[in-house]
């Protein structure tokens, strides 16, 4: 039944990508399963639960101690049939990816041999029993976060036994995997499960719909699910490129630098974000994407580099399929954001003038005169009309925003990447209209895959001294920086529409006090007269430029961005201080569980600040400013 299930994945499989086979070679249901992956020609990949040596003692059952020191050593045993599992296991290994956790290594190889040298003694037995299956756990929720299917082999009944393939079962769907259930009593019964509370269906579905369904999680996998385009006038533009966002994204002008006519909002808050120079050079030179390598990113590839025992080709692959990629996504999204935001800020500014334009005359002109300025009113709305059409017609706002999601995947990617950890497949943020930004990132990490290296004690602590913690750093010390720049801008922007407000009304008030002076006599009737359009243009231009500022200060949303990246840095410094107690802590005592639960939690905050800017900014469409 193995054997026609994965056949039925060959099939339904794209052709042209590659199709991975994840297993901790155990033995039985595992090595069946990767023999008949090599035998498809699939890439074999082994997070081992040890190191190779240890896993291949451990596996073998050896029933002497001599044989268990021998293992270790790297020597064959005595004992034919132990040495001939051995062998097995090793020789698998060979033929696969191998992703060794092995810390814990020397602990575990003392209680493995005390365990041989007490034959029948609970005590040891125990103590083994307990860290075997704390690390076969570990290693099968590495398996689980790199899959897009879990295929067990399983009799239905222990679910709690730690490292169990019933617990990994639980596990995959708790993390929203699904699970291809080959059940050992009924093979022939095989079932698909989707969630915990599935385990308690009565009865597999009919084998065609089964199959149909493994098809189509296959399927799903392999390609990116047709976009939703929006309903409206500007969304029939939109359909014929919504079935392939991919190509779409790939396929987007490149523009090696922002343009001075796209700054308004940057410029917004460069005079009030309280960093001084309000009126510096704003011009955005974006890193193109086969230079990051030697740029931004060549920090960080050298620490992949330097990391002991790394693979030697896991830098090269980070580079080419994560940080170009990144660099890509981030130049795009970059220009976007400030031709979206940028093109807003503009139209709440030329709402206000336009108004201002069309009684600017009052003073000045008789009103048979007042051509030019109802001229210039015309062309400034016209201009706030230009810009809504064109940035609903091109997009700016969806597109941003589909950009900024990879952008940001990719940004702590090789982390994640250098420790084995990615995000679980029922772990990824899915948008209202359009989920292909985490299908390319996920496929892109998928690439790289797991590193072939052997996690030691020296590995983990190097990747938290100099890829994690200093990663974690840097996003905090700019999330504190962005609080407080955005903070300015938000109280002096409020500041500036109350003082426009608090000046209209006296305007107001003083033309309130001149008329009744007139009514009395203490002011000439010229006077007055002259005064009246001066108070009139004044009575207009103030509130029009308080409502304007209100208006910009109402988009940005200063004040929430603020607050968000506040409780970001909050975050980030709280995992930064977990970082330095792990570092603090003697080499032997770092544990990979504990370093991955960090890199997972980095990665949560990163993804949550994602999702909060993007529910401010989700319905802050482009529009008219009124």
């Amino acid at each position: 039944m193995l054997d026609q299930v994965l056949d039925t994945i060959g099939a339904a499989a794209t052709e042209g990508l590659p199709t991975r086979l994840h297993t901790l070679l155990a033995d039985g249901a595992d090595h069946l399963a990767a023999h008949a992956a090599l035998a498809r020609s699939w890439e074999l990949v082994a997070p081992l639960p040890f190191g190779a040596r240890l896993n291949a003692a451990i596996n073998a059952r050896p029933l002497t101690v001599e044989d268990g020191r021998a293992l270790l050593a790297g020597a064959p045993p005595a004992d034919a049939a132990t040495r001939a599992r051995a062998e097995a296991v090793l020789a698998l290994g060979d033929a696969a990816r191998v992703f060794e956790l092995a810390e814990q290594d020397a602990t575990i190889g003392e209680h493995f041999l005390a365990w041989l040298a007490t034959p029948g003694a609970q005590g040891p037995a125990q103590a083994l029993n307990a860290l075997v299956s704390s690390r076969v756990a570990l290693a099968a929720r590495v398996m689980i976060e790199q899959c897009d299917l879990i295929i067990a082999v399983w009799d239905g009944l222990a679910r709690h036994f730690v490292g169990g393939t019933g617990h990994t079962v639980v596990t995959a769907l708790h993390l929203g995997a699904p699970v291809l259930w080959i059940d050992a009593r009924a093979p022939e019964d095989w079932r698909l499960l989707r969630t915990p509370e599935s385990l308690r269906a009565p009865a597999p579905d009919a084998a065609d719909e089964r199959t149909a369904e493994l098809c189509a999680i296959v399927r799903d996998a392999m390609t990116p699910g047709k976009e939703q385009a929006p309903s409206g006038a500007h969304g029939q533009a939109q359909r014929a490129d919504a079935d392939d966002p991919v190509a779409r994204f790939s396929t987007e002008t490149w523009k090696g630098r922002s343009h001075p006519l796209s700054h308004a909002y940057r410029r917004v808050e460069a005079m009030f974000g309280g960093e001084g120079r309000a009126f510096r050079r704003l011009r955005q030179d974006y890193e193109p994407p086969n230079a990051i390598g030697g740029g931004s990113g060549r920090d960080v590839l050298a620490a992949l580099r330097s990391l002991p025992g790394a693979d030697p080709g896991v830098a090269a692959e980070v580079e080419t399929s994560v940080m170009r990629r990144f660099a890509w996504a981030d130049g795009i999204s970059a220009r976007l954001s400030d031709i979206y935001r940028g093109g807003m800020t503009a139209s709440f500014v030329l709402s206000g003038a336009a108004i201002i334009a069309g009684v600017m005359y009052l003073p000045f002109v008789s009103g048979e005169h007042k051509a030019p300025f109802a001229a210039a009113e015309f062309l400034l709305l016209l201009a706030i009309l230009s810009i809504t059409a064109l940035g609903q017609r091109r997009r700016w706002h969806r597109r941003w925003f589909e950009t900024r999601r990879v952008a940001e995947y990719f940004r702590h990617a090789p982390i994640l990447l250098a420790l084995g950890v990615a995000r679980p497949p029922g772990r990824w943020p899915r948008g209202a209209e359009t989920s292909w930004p985490e299908w390319y990132a996920r496929q892109a990490l998928r690439e790289v895959g797991l590193p072939r290296t052997a996690v030691t004690p020296a590995y983990l602590r190097a990747a938290l001294e100099t890829l994690l913690d200093p990663h974690v750093t840097r996003q905090r010390d700019y999330h504190i920086a962005k609080a407080a720049r955005l903070t300015s801008v938000h109280h002096k922007l409020d500041r500036v529409s109350e003082v426009s407000f608090v000046l209209a009304v006296a305007s107001v008030a003083l033309f309130l006090i001149l008329l009744v002076a007139g009514r009395l006599g203490a002011v000439s009737h010229d006077a007055l007269y002259a005064a009246t359009k001066w108070f009139t243009l004044l009575g207009v231009v103030l509130p029009t430029l308080g409502a304007s500022i209100a208006g910009i200060r109402y988009f940005g949303d200063f004040e929430r961005f603020a607050a968000i990246s506040r409780v970001t840095a909050e975050k980030l410094s709280g995992a930064h201080e977990r970082m330095s107690l792990l570092l603090a802590a003697p080499p032997e005592a770092l544990d990979y569980g504990e370093v991955a639960d960090l890199a997972h939690a980095a990665d949560e905050i990163v993804v949550s600040e994602i999702e909060s800017w993007q529910a401010v900014f989700g319905g802050k469409q482009i529009t008219v400013p009124v």
